[in-house]
This record gives C-alpha cells, structure tokens and sequence, in this order.
C-alpha cells in the first residue's frame, strides 16, 4: 500500500497462488529456537524472519536459492525502513491497513480470511504487512529525496513536445485539507471523530469560509495545499478526489486524525509546467521502482555506509 510495478507483480502472484490453493502447500516456519542469521546496524535477522520470507518468495512463484534470496530482501529491507525512520516517512498503520484490506477485497477474500491464509502459508499477517509499509514508504523517501532532480532539461521538454503534438491537458486542483485532530494518546476516539468529520462535509461553506467553519469544532485544523495537479496527487487521496461530491471528498484516518479535502476549484490546464508534471508522472509509470537509477543509487549509499554481519 513506484515500487508500485513491483507491488503489483507480488500482488499478481499471490492472488494466483490464493486462487489455486497454493497458500496452503505449507511451509512451516520453524518453531525451534530463533537463531540470529544476520545483523544489519545492531537489528538482527533471525532464521524465523528468513523462514517467513521463503514461505512469501514461493507464493510469488519465484524459483533459485529462496534461502538466499530471501536473507538478502531481509538485510535489504532492514536498511530501507532504518532510513525510514531516521526521516519520519513511514505511512501510518492505518495507510498499511487500508492496503491490506484492498489487497484482499481485491481477491474477493474478507480481512479475516486473508489472515488465515497467510498464517497457513507461514508467511503470516506481521510479515506482510511489514512488507507493504515498507513497500508504500521506500519510494516516498525515493521521490523526497530525488524529486526535484527529476526536473526535465529544456531540450527534453522541447523534445516531448515534439512527440506528443501538442502540450498534454491536465486536471488542476486547489485544495485545503480538513483535519479533525486526534491526539496520539486519544486513539480511542478515532470512530467518534470520523462520524464527526462526516456530518460536517455536509456543512462545510466552502474554502473562503474555512477557517469560520474550523471554529465550530473542537480541534479541527485546515492546511492550504494550494496548486495540485492530478499527476501530482497522492495515490491514497485520487481516488478520493475522483469520487467527490458537494465539494468535498470522503474522510480518510490518518496519523493526524481524521481527515477530508476541500476541492476550491478545478480545472482543465495546458501549460509548461502542467506538461512537465505529465511527462514526469509518464516516465515514473514506464519503469519499475526497483528499476528507478534513484532508488537503486540510495539503498546502495546506504548499504555502503551500514555495518552488515553474517552468521
């Protein structure tokens, strides 16, 4: 829940084995003592962790030296969400939640029953989801890092103009976020504050009067987003976006609390950086993140840099 053609192939692959009974071929992690196998940066890799990861390697299908395979992915792994850490970009649990739910609506599976499968399987809820955080935050950090690099040259851009005709037409929005706050301590309180924020969609007065709105609620802040165009848009907010009504779009469960956007205006655009935003989104979309030269230079800063044992 970039990494995204990786994700999708996982995804692909499990969804087959779900359907074909392979998830229940078992592999057993093993029960015995957990052994160490690997530390990276003072975090140890035990046998159980490399177990879990075999077991997920044969759903995906994948064939060679799994044991191998999947130590590497963990150390690999270990070092992306170590840097995840270090600069406060992971989703949320509720992000990584949602995932899983779609994941699993998506192979006409309920929650419950995905758990079961992958409990079966030996690969287990933990892991999986620990995979999908992993997997929605690396290329975040990736893009965060590398974005503004990804500028087009002059030439480049003249050069896309040139293949596609004519500027590419694209969504503008401008946007204000809605936040019913809830404290981290107050988590408890999160069904409360979404009935909340949904009743008052309905009453919301539009942007000029979101502040005077804001005031009507306990804890409730708004954030001026400004110029978004749809290319730009985080993949947990588009659809969202595509689904609005009356000006505003459903809640989502954040970090943060509770939260919606408020649509100010909206528009059809054909401009420099409108084109820009496009063929940037266009290239990210033709390759792989595993394939992305960014993604691919940091872990390898990274990995450079860590202290990586054996056992």
């Amino acid at each position: 829940m970039a990494i995204k053609g990786k994700r999708m192939l996982v995804a692909g692959a499990l969804a087959l084995a779900l359907i074909s009974g392979d998830a229940f071929v078992g592999v057993n992690v093993a029960q015995a003592a957990s052994q160490v196998v690997a530390v990276v940066n003072k975090q140890a890799i035990t046998n159980g962790d490399v177990a879990r990861r075999v077991a997920f390697l044969r759903l995906q299908r994948r064939s060679g030296n799994l044991n191998q395979i999947a130590k590497e992915e963990m150390v690999e792994e270990a070092i992306k969400r170590q840097e995840i850490a270090r600069v406060g970009m992971s989703v949320s649990t509720a992000e990584v939640d949602a995932a899983y739910q779609r994941f699993a609506s998506g192979n006409k599976l309920t929650p419950q029953q995905m758990d079961k499968i992958l409990a079966q399987s030996g690969v287990g809820v933990e892991h999986f989801k620990s995979y999908i955080a992993v997997s929605m935050s690396w290329p975040r950090l990736v893009n965060a890092r590398y974005g503004s690099k990804g500028k087009l040259s002059n030439q480049e851009f003249v050069t896309r103009l040139l293949e596609h005709k004519q500027k590419p037409v694209t969504t503008e929005y401008f946007l204000k976020q809605v936040i019913f706050v809830v404290p981290a301590a107050k988590k408890g309180i999160v069904g409360k504050r979404k009935a909340e924020a949904e009743a008052s969609r309905a009453k919301f007065p539009g942007c000029d009067g979101a502040m005077g709105f804001a005031k009507n609620y306990l804890d409730v802040s708004i954030r001026n987003l400004g110029r978004v165009l749809e290319p730009e848009l985080p993949p947990e907010w588009k659809p969202l976006i595509e689904k609005a009504k009356g000006g505003t779009t459903g809640t989502r469960v954040t970090d943060r609390g509770v939260e919606f956007l408020a649509i100010c205006n909206q528009r059809q655009v054909s401009d420099d950086v409108a084109a820009e935003v496009v063929f940037r989104s266009e290239d990210l979309g033709k390759a792989k993140q595993d394939d992305n030269p960014n993604a691919k230079k940091y872990l390898e800063e990274l990995r450079s840099k860590s202290q990586i044992t054996f056992n």
